[in-house]
């Protein structure tokens, strides 16, 4: 797999998606017989993955499956949830207990293991010595929003390897240096980020957005910015981005990603069970059979557009946004998002376009 390919994968089954990118990605060419593989999943705390706030344990047990039946044996699931939230607890209510029983995997709360000293930019880092002693490690975030960082996907999952008095100090230097240098001590062999529902608002949960997909890369900098695209945001808006670059950590230019889509058939029409402030944001569309990645970008630009307080000129309801299948051969007026509605008299192609895409281009549409 080339380091600037960014691999995605479309559906509504988060065991068989996973399980058709790893069979695309064939990771195990790279590994010795009897690796020890690590897991990393986002379990910042009890919630389950419907929420919007935790990795769905169906894309772990997809990736546990692919690698037992290549002959794999030593894999372990490892997590620390956030401070104050407690790990046991976030491994039972999210499903990872059972599903340990279930294929006789290990898990690792590493809230309990050792720590070493890791140094950078004359800096140390204490880091959890279990993601430093396997022998691949896999990365496995939820793409969400967060209310600090603005993006928390395959950079910020990692500080669920740092013991919590870690945690803490990150909090205290601001968050975005520290991350950037989380990651330049600790590589990952392989991220897949679980883009099915995250939040649209909150690391925590609450307002899931569905977008059906999975995304894969050897590049986790090259991943959180094509992740930012999806939430409307550039990777400059992610100050930790940036300065991963400069600690040789990947790169943020997207222009030079090849992105591949292992079944673009498979973007199909969702049916969308919005929550909180996604619900509210809805109301600005007009949806046909749209499929999630499409309706999920929009509800994310739509949500940044709404923090600039640059909603105002959609509440004429003849300026609706029309997006989905169901306009496909429409003519006439009004805005569409998406291929689909390329009848339109105005209306942005893509399938699906980003987020950021959408911004910048209702942005257009309202000042006219």
């Amino acid at each position: 797999m080339l380091n600037n390919q960014i691999t995605i994968v479309y559906g509504e089954n988060p065991r068989e998606m996973v399980e058709t990118l790893l069979a695309q990605l064939k990771p195990e060419t790279a590994l010795r017989p009897g690796a020890t593989i690590g897991l990393k999943p986002n379990l910042v705390l009890d919630k389950p993955a419907a929420s919007g706030a935790t990795t769905h344990p169906e894309i772990v047990e997809g990736v546990i499956r692919y690698f037992q039946a290549k002959g794999y044996s030593d894999l372990i699931i490892m997590e620390s949830s956030w401070v104050g939230a407690q790990t046991e607890a976030a491994f039972q209510v999210c499903g990872y207990r059972d599903l340990a029983k279930q294929y006789g995997v290990k898990l690792l709360d590493l809230k309990k293991d050792r720590t070493i000293k890791k140094k950078v930019e004359g800096e140390e880092i204490a880091v959890c010595t279990a993601p430093l002693e396997v022998d691949f490690l896999i990365n496995l975030p939820v793409l969400k929003a967060h209310c600090q960082t603005l993006l928390t996907c395959a950079l910020k999952n990692l500080k669920g390897c740092i013991p919590d008095h870690e945690k803490r100090r990150f909090h205290r230097l601001g968050l975005h240096r520290p991350i950037a240098q989380l990651a330049a001590v600790l590589p990952v062999d392989l991220t897949i980020v679980d883009a099915i529902c995250g939040d649209l608002t909150f690391e925590e949960g609450g307002n899931p957005v569905p977008m059906g997909q999975l995304l894969a890369g050897t590049d986790p900098v090259l991943l959180d910015s094509y992740a930012a695209s999806l939430l409307g945001l550039a990777a400059a808006e992610v100050p930790y981005l940036d300065l991963a670059v400069n600690l040789g950590v990947g790169s943020t230019c997207l222009a030079s990603a090849v992105v591949v889509e292992v079944n673009p058939e498979a973007k199909k029409a969702g049916r969308f069970r919005l929550t909180g402030r996604a619900k509210t944001l809805a109301r600005y569309a007009e949806e046909r059979d749209a499929c999630s990645a499409c309706y999920g970008s929009l509800i994310h630009a739509l949500h940044r557009m709404a923090e600039d307080g640059e909603l105002a000129g959609l509440k004429d309801g003849n300026k609706k946004i029309k997006i989905g299948q169901g306009f496909r051969g429409e003519q006439g007026g009004g805005i569409g998002i998406g291929t689909c509605t390329r009848g339109l008299n105005n209306t942005l192609t893509g399938c699906p376009p980003t987020a950021r895409e959408i911004r910048t281009f209702l942005q257009q549409v309202l000042a006219d």
